[in-house]
């Protein structure tokens, strides 16, 4: 038997369930000036839920409200915490910590001489932390370049390699890496690479040491010291450089190959149909164009990899995480110690954010 079908509803039935408010909406003052929008080409936005009760004046004014109930909230909170906490506070011995002054360094520098004013350990270990961001990222922007190439290759063994390594580096945690590659492959490597190049290295430190000038291994120590680490720390900064390079290196893979990708596939045709090969269409058609699409997320990178220095605290190099643990050990400050760790991760953070803004600013402007 053959179901009946369902009747059909008058026609005075079939209205929507949520009529439009045309003759309210007409009314916003949000959408003023919405005739000049649709000449321009641009959609009208629609409403918030907010802005279907309150007015955009009203609206601002209850934001400023909940945002100064959370403030004076969380300052209560700090406050009853701060009092209940049977804790000395010493803020005042946190600033040679920043900034201190170093008599020494008057007294070898000339007679009479008051001293400057240098780094503290915490600012030192800023600075160092800088210095890994800024070399890592420069290591990954190398590895993530080529993988992403591999990744967008026609090629399936290309892709097959590139695609091991993203997965096998994203799927490690990064604190189990740099023990791997500190601890197995630098430890078991490095001296076998000393051992091969050695004779290379002496028998060009014999050539070019006699034509430098007297002050030149001076010179090169402190611009290792400056540029790098001092010749002492060396070793293990490169180590960690080289493990947050490659641990970086497979998120920016994955960045390069999304800006590939967004390129039209019209470009490819057009430029192959003028007689271009895959390199040339690479590097004169698709290169600049996904460039403007890589560089936002490549910002963001770099604050991550400012962050994700903090890690390579474990294996001993003076970043700012492994100056604060040893000030916190030696004087026993422990939250002045790492509440100011925090503020300066967060002002390194925020400033990188705010040019990373800017450039993506410019960059959405220029296109």
């Amino acid at each position: 038997m053959r179901p009946r079908p369902f009747p059909a509803l008058p026609p005075e039935h079939n209205v929507p369930a949520f009529p439009p408010r045309l003759a309210r909406l007409a009314r916003l003052p949000h959408q003023e000036g919405g005739d000049a929008g649709a000449r321009l080409g641009r959609t009208p936005e629609a409403p918030t839920a907010v802005e279907d009760f309150l007015s955009p004046p009203a609206a601002r004014r209850l934001d400023a409200a909940l945002l100064a109930l959370l403030l004076t909230a969380g300052a209560w909170l700090c406050w009853n915490a701060a009092g209940r906490l049977d804790y000395q506070w010493n803020w005042g011995a946190v600033w040679q910590f920043l900034l201190r002054h170093d008599t020494q360094q008057g007294i070898q520098g000339a007679q009479g001489a008051a001293g400057s004013w240098v780094p503290g350990t915490l600012a030192q270990g800023l600075l160092v932390t800088l210095r890994l961001g800024v070399w890592s990222t420069l290591l990954a922007l190398g590895i993530g370049t080529g993988m992403g190439l591999l990744r967008a290759s026609p090629r399936l063994f290309r892709r097959m390699v590139a695609r091991t390594y993203v997965e096998g580096v994203r799927n490690l945690p990064p604190l189990v890496l740099v023990f791997i590659f500190h601890f197995f492959v630098s430890s078991q490597f490095a001296p076998l690479l000393a051992g091969l190049f050695a004779p290379l290295a002496d028998g060009a430190a014999a050539l070019l040491f006699p034509l430098l000038p007297p002050g030149a291994p001076d010179w090169l120590a402190r611009a290792s010291a400056l540029l790098l680490a001092p010749p002492g720390q060396l070793p293990v900064f490169l180590s960690g450089v080289v493990v947050l390079g490659l641990y970086e290196g497979a998120y920016i893979t994955e960045i390069v190959r999304a800006g590939l990708e967004g390129v039209g596939r019209g470009q490819w045709e057009a430029s192959a149909s003028t007689g271009l090969t895959r390199r040339q269409q690479l590097r004169h058609v698709i290169l600049p164009q996904a460039f403007r699409l890589i560089v936002p997320p490549l910002a963001g990178q770099f604050i991550s990899t400012i962050k994700d220095s903090a890690i390579l605290s474990v294996i001993s190099i003076r970043e700012l995480t492994f100056q604060g643990m040893e000030l916190m050990a030696a004087t026993y400050l422990t939250f002045e110690i790492w509440l100011t760790v925090a503020a300066l991760y967060l002002v390194l953070t925020f400033s990188c954010s705010l040019a990373a803004r800017h450039v993506e600013r410019r960059l959405r402007r220029a296109m």
